[in-house]
């Protein structure tokens, strides 16, 4: 059976890679693709709705889905724990699922879920997180999903150390872990993790650097359990077994927005 997939945002950068995956997978078709400004009611007769929109936006779009008994797979940035949260009992009423994706990025997932392993030997901790000037939120989904997994690690040892957080150059803190935005050109996304401890430094970055290629295999392994799914779910590591097991927050994480082929993942001790 073809699934009809309705996508907002597919004006986007985002949202156009998420229409080249569909028309390229077997089993998939687009119903309907829709920008930030459509009227929603264009999503009517989906099976699945796929959100690349933006944070203002992107509430709307799942509440929308949501009433109309379409799952949703979420790619928008701005959905932490507590936004999610908000619409958890609209989703459980309906019986619908929503899976939210931070990052599309296999690289980018498996550099998570290796900071949260580490986390709880390491005291203090930051990230840096860099993308295009043109994106609009900050900090990152990924940096908040991050910094959430870190803190669900860290459940025994407690907040991360922070020295100074009440000046504003120390960053956002997100669940204790001070976040760094960069917004420039020539830059798609980075993401580095800064873990130290006594006498040493633990780095874990991750960099973008084909987009379409970075994220076609996350989108494909999103969209063959969005479909289905039941509830709300969040990460794409609840679809693949990486290896490394990091705790996930008590109440589910955020939403994304970007990044197996096409990108570096390493990490560097110093």
């Amino acid at each position: 059976m073809t699934t009809r997939v309705a996508i907002v945002g597919a004006t986007g950068r985002l949202g156009k890679v998420v229409c080249d995956v569909v028309e390229r997978t077997e089993g998939y078709e687009i119903s309907a693709t829709l920008s930030s400004r459509s009227d929603l009611d264009e999503m009517a007769g989906a099976d699945l709705v796929v959100d690349v929109s933006t944070p203002a936006v992107s509430v709307d779009v799942v509440r929308a889905a949501i009433e109309r008994g379409i799952n949703v797979l979420v790619g928008t940035s701005g959905w932490s724990e507590e936004r999610i949260g908000l619409v958890r009992p609209l989703v459980q009423a309906s019986g619908t699922g929503i899976v939210f994706i931070p990052n599309f990025s296999l690289g980018s997932v498996i550099g998570s879920a290796l900071a949260a392993a580490a986390a709880p030997f390491f005291p203090f901790i930051e990230i840096v997180e860099a993308h295009h000037e043109r994106k609009v939120d900050s900090p990152s989904g990924t940096a908040v999903r991050t910094a959430e997994l870190i803190a669900a690690a860290r459940d025994d040892e407690g907040p991360v150390e922070a020295p100074h957080t009440d000046q504003r150059a120390r960053g956002q803190r997100v669940a204790s872990v001070p976040v760094h935005s960069l917004r420039r050109p020539g830059v798609i996304a980075r993401q580095e993790v800064l873990l130290s401890g006594p006498g040493e430094t633990l780095q874990i970055v991750h960099d973008t650097v084909d987009p379409a290629a970075a994220y076609a295999p996350g989108i494909r392994i999103a969209l063959e359990h969005a479909r289905s799914a039941s509830g709300v779910v969040v990460g794409l590591d609840s679809f693949i077994d990486i290896g490394v097991r990091s705790p996930a927050p008590t109440d589910d994480a955020p939403v994304a927005d970007d990044g197996v082929p096409g990108q570096v993942a390493r990490t560097t001790a110093q």
